[in-house]
Protein backbone atom coordinates (compact mmCIF):
# COMPACT_ATOMS: atom_id res chain seq x y z
CA UNK A 1 0.00 0.00 0.00
CA UNK A 2 1.59 3.55 -0.64
CA UNK A 3 2.02 6.06 1.98
CA UNK A 4 0.70 9.48 0.81
CA UNK A 5 2.16 12.52 2.75
CA UNK A 6 0.50 15.79 2.23
CA UNK A 7 1.68 19.39 3.04
CA UNK A 8 -0.62 22.20 2.34
CA UNK A 9 -0.37 25.98 2.20
CA UNK A 10 -2.23 28.98 1.15
CA UNK A 11 -1.58 30.10 -2.45
CA UNK A 12 -3.62 33.03 -3.72
CA UNK A 13 -7.31 32.08 -3.44
CA UNK A 14 -6.60 28.45 -3.09
CA UNK A 15 -3.65 26.85 -1.49
CA UNK A 16 -0.69 24.54 -3.30
CA UNK A 17 -0.12 20.97 -1.43
CA UNK A 18 3.32 19.17 -1.65
CA UNK A 19 2.05 15.68 -2.36
CA UNK A 20 4.87 13.02 -1.78
CA UNK A 21 3.25 8.99 -2.65
CA UNK A 22 5.86 6.50 -1.89
CA UNK A 23 5.58 2.67 -2.36
CA UNK A 24 7.89 -0.30 -2.94
CA UNK A 25 10.75 1.42 -2.49
CA UNK A 26 10.27 4.47 -4.29
CA UNK A 27 8.77 7.58 -4.00
CA UNK A 28 7.51 10.32 -6.07
CA UNK A 29 6.40 14.01 -5.33
CA UNK A 30 3.81 15.90 -7.00
CA UNK A 31 1.97 19.58 -6.54
CA UNK A 32 -1.43 20.43 -6.54
CA UNK A 33 -3.67 23.42 -6.73
CA UNK A 34 -6.64 23.82 -4.97
CA UNK A 35 -9.36 26.89 -5.80
CA UNK A 36 -11.64 27.49 -3.49
CA UNK A 37 -14.26 26.59 -5.14
CA UNK A 38 -12.81 23.32 -5.34
CA UNK A 39 -13.07 23.06 -2.28
CA UNK A 40 -16.55 23.99 -2.18
CA UNK A 41 -17.29 21.64 -4.64
CA UNK A 42 -15.47 18.43 -3.42
CA UNK A 43 -15.37 18.80 0.16
CA UNK A 44 -17.99 21.65 0.98
CA UNK A 45 -17.84 22.94 4.89
CA UNK A 46 -14.33 21.98 5.09
CA UNK A 47 -11.87 24.91 5.58
CA UNK A 48 -8.75 22.90 4.91
CA UNK A 49 -7.38 21.08 2.05
CA UNK A 50 -4.95 18.50 2.94
CA UNK A 51 -7.88 15.57 3.51
CA UNK A 52 -9.52 15.92 0.29
CA UNK A 53 -6.17 16.06 -1.46
CA UNK A 54 -5.45 12.55 0.38
CA UNK A 55 -8.51 11.17 -0.78
CA UNK A 56 -7.64 12.35 -4.23
CA UNK A 57 -4.94 10.46 -4.14
CA UNK A 58 -6.28 7.33 -2.98
CA UNK A 59 -8.53 7.19 -5.78
CA UNK A 60 -5.96 7.66 -8.11
CA UNK A 61 -3.79 5.51 -7.15
CA UNK A 62 -6.42 2.74 -7.18
CA UNK A 63 -6.48 3.20 -10.70
CA UNK A 64 -3.06 3.79 -11.85
CA UNK A 65 0.59 3.91 -10.52
CA UNK A 66 1.66 7.13 -9.23
CA UNK A 67 4.31 6.89 -12.17
CA UNK A 68 1.46 7.57 -14.56
CA UNK A 69 0.01 10.62 -12.21
CA UNK A 70 0.76 13.97 -13.70
CA UNK A 71 3.41 15.85 -11.14
CA UNK A 72 1.62 18.78 -11.36
CA UNK A 73 -2.20 19.49 -11.68
CA UNK A 74 -5.16 21.34 -10.47
CA UNK A 75 -7.82 18.89 -8.07
CA UNK A 76 -10.35 19.78 -11.11
CA UNK A 77 -8.16 17.70 -13.85
CA UNK A 78 -8.66 14.42 -12.04
CA UNK A 79 -12.53 14.54 -13.14
CA UNK A 80 -10.94 14.78 -17.20
CA UNK A 81 -9.45 12.18 -17.06
CA UNK A 82 -11.64 9.89 -14.51
CA UNK A 83 -15.33 11.51 -14.92
CA UNK A 84 -16.63 9.36 -11.81
CA UNK A 85 -14.21 11.08 -10.01
CA UNK A 86 -16.53 14.03 -8.43
CA UNK A 87 -19.33 11.04 -7.45
CA UNK A 88 -17.24 9.22 -5.71
CA UNK A 89 -15.04 11.94 -3.95
CA UNK A 90 -18.09 13.04 -1.77
CA UNK A 91 -17.85 9.29 -0.40
CA UNK A 92 -14.51 9.03 0.85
Amino acid sequence: MSQIAVECSPAGTGWLARVTVADHGSSREFEVSVSEAEMARFDPGSIEPGALVRRSFEFLLAREPKESILRSFSLSVIGRYFPEYEREIGRR
